[in-house]
């Protein structure tokens, strides 16, 4: 899975090198009037959250709205999916999926181009508290993320970036932590 991660940023590298220069004729770090997005997202579960999720799927919906040139201060919610492993520690057991609502805003910022940086926090609700075995049903999720936003016309774009999403427990264990290196792709387009 390591590789998979490693290969992604590099398509993601090349992708934003080799059209660099239809960027320049369409800046979306300047971009006037506020961006939307559907985006869809994958990922990986780290350190102690792998004792019972491998990986994750799912999808947000997202608004960017200018505040500064270069500078977008950002919204989204979605929904995730982490699929339980089989054999939980050579029990024979199989780990529940959780489903859980992540509601985040932050801000993105672009120093060159169509290459940005973006940090979020926010809230991340359990929709399946009860059946994963937690104490509480939200907590505290933090996601920074490096990407690209290609422009595919004047006002709409392919956003794809690098993300790592990081959460407090869901209850005393650290296994109930949501860590997970992952990818994000979207479709996002300007409404003015």
């Amino acid at each position: 899975m390591k590789n998979s991660i490693k290969i992604a940023a590099l398509l993601v590298a090349i992708m934003g090198s080799s059209l660099a220069s239809k960027a320049q004729s369409n800046k979306t770090g300047n971009a006037n009037g506020v961006i939307l997005n559907v985006a869809a997202e994958s990922g990986i579960s780290l350190g102690d959250a792998r004792d019972l999720h491998k990986w994750g799927l799912g999808g947000s919906i997202g608004i960017d709205i200018p505040v500064a040139n270069q500078l977008f201060a950002t919204a989204n919610a979605g929904y995730q999916n982490n699929f339980g492993i089989k054999n939980v520690a050579g029990t024979g057991l199989t780990a529940t999926n959780d489903h859980l609502l992540p509601v985040k805003a932050g801000l993105k910022y672009f120093p060159v181009s169509i290459l940005y940086i973006q940090g979020e926090a926010g809230a991340i609700f359990s929709l399946n508290k009860d059946d994963a075995g937690y104490a509480k049903n939200t907590a505290f999720l933090y996601t920074p993320t490096i990407g690209v936003q290609l422009p595919l016309s004047r006002s709409s774009y392919l956003d794809a970036g690098i993300q790592y999403k990081g959460s407090t427990k869901f209850n005393n264990y650290d296994n109930s932590r949501e860590n997970m290196l992952g990818l994000h792709v979207a479709y996002a387009f300007s409404v003015k």
